[in-house]
């Protein structure tokens, strides 16, 4: 890693003191070279996705440090989960903005040290850049049964649809967060949690395994249920019917959508869920049911795919099409105000 040498330290003293105990793996040599190297076990293949998150665009200014670092840990994580794959390691570029402190860098390390204790994995290495505003990338990589990884494509007519976990809770936690009146009529246990599932996604690594065994094809949910999805079916070259009342929605968002109808369609259209969407031969939906029971990952079948080339159709309660008024969120454009 190499990095900014101002204000409190240079870079060679702030990756000895809060990045070379992260570097846990034989191959990341404790952060003491240019690179680092990692053999994948034999008849493995390797996973790499990057996600990347900046202040202003992802998070809000006062978020804490550690938050921070687990939720751009965490984000990658999910990106391998969907894949079917096990994570091993991470690399990671850390951009200071013009008023950063050791303070600021020595809780986003303890924030990554935290998460690298529950997942069982290590940084490889990365670098520290000045920048206009705090930025993070992540690079991470897991390892999945060679040929095993379930991509995008593959999706076929008569497979079910499944999602993990609850929809709506990061798209919802970011207007608690942003105190922001279209949320209404929550208590505070229901606010608190909305705003945690925001803050601080919780990555389907348990379910990887059974997305691995028996999904067709798979992904992470970050833009919005129904803009995911679309990209899922346009690779597969299918369509789908979802049963809208039959996503998944928590107690907080439930009571949220009853005090405003139209934040439903936020709930299955925003950002920041992170769950896992697949679909699954009907033949192996059992076997998936109870993988993830046994997982401890909550799943729900929400529909079919069927042939055809449209965009996926979500159903209401009385069987019509639901009409959005845009159907994924984009990181590209979205800024987050706030303090």
């Amino acid at each position: 890693m190499s990095g900014p040498v101002e204000p409190e330290g240079d870079e060679h003293s702030l990756i000895a003191r809060y990045f070379r105990p992260l570097a846990t793996a034989p191959g990341a040599f404790q952060l003491l070279d240019d690179a680092a190297a990692f053999s994948p076990q034999p008849g493995t293949d390797l996973v790499l996705t990057k996600d990347g998150i900046a202040e202003g665009h992802h998070f809000l200014r006062s978020e804490a440090a550690g938050t921070v670092a687990r939720k751009a840990l965490r984000v990658n994580l999910s990106d391998l989960a969907a894949k079917g794959a096990t994570p091993d390691g991470y690399l990671v570029l850390l951009g200071l903005g013009p008023d950063w402190t050791e303070d600021w860098v020595r809780d986003f390390a303890e924030g990554l040290a935290a998460d690298q204790e529950i997942y069982g994995i290590s940084v490889h290495g990365g670098d520290t850049i000045r920048a206009d505003t705090l930025l993070v990338s992540i690079t991470a990589f897991g390892s999945v049964e060679k040929g095993g990884m379930v991509r995008r494509a593959g999706a076929k007519p008569g497979d079910r649809v499944y999602v993990s976990g609850t929809i709506g809770d990061g798209a919802l936690g970011l207007l608690v967060a942003r105190h922001d009146p279209a949320i209404s009529g929550l208590n505070d246990d229901e606010r608190a949690f909305l705003h945690e599932r925001y803050r601080l996604p919780q990555p389907r690594v348990a379910l990887a395994s059974a997305v691995a065994r028996c999904a067709t094809a798979a992904l992470d949910v970050s833009d919005g249920l129904v803009g995911d999805f679309d990209k899922l079916c346009s690779v597969s070259g299918v369509s789908a019917r979802i049963r809208a009342g039959t996503v998944p929605l928590s107690d907080a968002a439930t009571a949220a959508v009853e005090s405003n109808p139209a934040l439903l369609a936020l709930c299955l259209t925003g950002g920041d869920d992170y769950e896992i969407l697949c679909t699954v031969a009907p033949e192996n939906a059992t076997t998936f049911e109870a993988a993830a029971a046994e997982a401890g990952v909550p799943v729900r079948a929400i529909g079919d795919i069927v042939e055809g080339g449209e965009r996926p159709v979500f159903l209401d309660g009385d069987g019509a099409p639901m009409r959005f008024g845009h159907r994924a969120f984009s990181h590209v454009g979205a800024t987050y105000s706030g303090p």
